[in-house]
């Protein structure tokens, strides 16, 4: 997606029933949002979520689905060490890519008071890249370096010097954020930047801006970052004051979905399908699973106090 020609998307997906839905809307890709992650949890997005709890989600986000997905990694918890280790674990559990931003462990989301937050050292953040790049066994497996420099008010020459740097270093894309209402920052980025390196943006603030616009631009991944959650919370909310104030859940069932889609969506089918292929055929005539292994140690035991030689060997 990166690579290739014209403009593609990932939408924000924050665990397994998530991350499928995204899937089945026809995105390509999926982007496991810091924000919501952590906001999934009911905790601050400060890396209060430790990196293993997150790499637990996304485990269950890959296991759920077959597009890739791009972890928001935020610092990548911690120095050079924390991210190969990071990456390590990414790969293992089939995670196309990370992300990481040029901030300080712990970071704070970048729309907190975001002209408060230091930015990391440029040559420091430069060797966190080169050694995820180094760690990396899949050559497909994505760093995306992400600067922050505008969100604290550095500057586009900042902001450039610093994308510059990351790219050398062997960022496989840049991601330059912004919260702008406009899209001015950006399109003085890119007017500078040229093709020389893919640039990833992430337009929460200026949703407004016309898709066409970024494309005409050269940009190459949009990130719809925190929707998915967004408008979970807003279904949950209404669903919950409405049954708490009617005292009844008849209204709510022809406007939620259904128990049966739930099932689908965790896979029901397909258990049944693996029962049917592989456990005992007791089982179809009344014969419960306990009972059948209950059968099976019996007959073992059995076995090994008459032949204990044949059973040991």
């Amino acid at each position: 997606m990166l690579r290739g020609k014209g403009l593609d998307f990932l939408c924000e997906a924050h665990n397994g029933m998530s991350a499928r839905i995204v899937e089945e809307a026809g995105f390509k890709g999926i982007w496991a949002s810091g924000l919501t992650l952590s906001g999934s949890l009911g905790v601050r997005d400060n890396n209060e979520a430790s990196w293993t709890q997150v790499l637990e989600i996304v485990e269950f986000m890959s296991d759920a689905t077959h597009v890739p997905i791009l972890l928001d990694g935020d610092t990548g918890y911690g120095n050079f060490n924390n991210l190969r280790r990071l990456v390590s674990k990414l790969e293992s559990r089939q995670i196309a890519g990370v992300c990481i931003e040029d901030k300080l462990f712990p970071k704070t989301n970048s729309f907190i008071d975001g002209e408060r937050q230091g930015l990391a050292d440029i040559e420091e953040f430069c060797g966190k890249i080169k050694a995820g790049k180094d760690t990396q066994r899949d050559d497909d497996f994505i760093i995306v370096a992400r600067t922050e420099a505008l969100i604290v008010g550095a500057g586009l020459k900042q902001a450039l010097a610093r994308a510059e740097a990351y790219r050398k270093a062997g960022a496989d894309a840049i991601l330059i954020h912004s919260k702008k209402r406009s899209p001015d920052e950006i399109e003085a980025f890119m007017r500078e930047w040229g093709d020389r390196h893919p640039v990833v943006i992430v337009p929460t603030t200026y949703y407004s801006t016309p898709t066409a616009r970024f494309e005409a631009l050269g940009i190459s991944l949009i990130i719809w970052a925190n929707h998915i959650l967004r408008s979970a919370v807003s279904a949950m909310r209404r669903t919950a004051e409405d049954i708490r104030k009617l005292q009844s859940i008849a209204a709510e069932e022809d406007r939620i979905a259904p128990v049966a889609e739930i099932f689908r969506l965790q896979g029901a089918k397909e258990l049944q399908q693996a029962e049917e292929r592989y456990l005992p055929r007791e089982r179809s005539a009344g014969v419960e699973p306990r009972e059948v292994a209950a059968r099976a140690r019996d007959a073992m035991t059995d076995r090994a106090l008459a032949e204990p030689s044949e059973v040991l060997s």
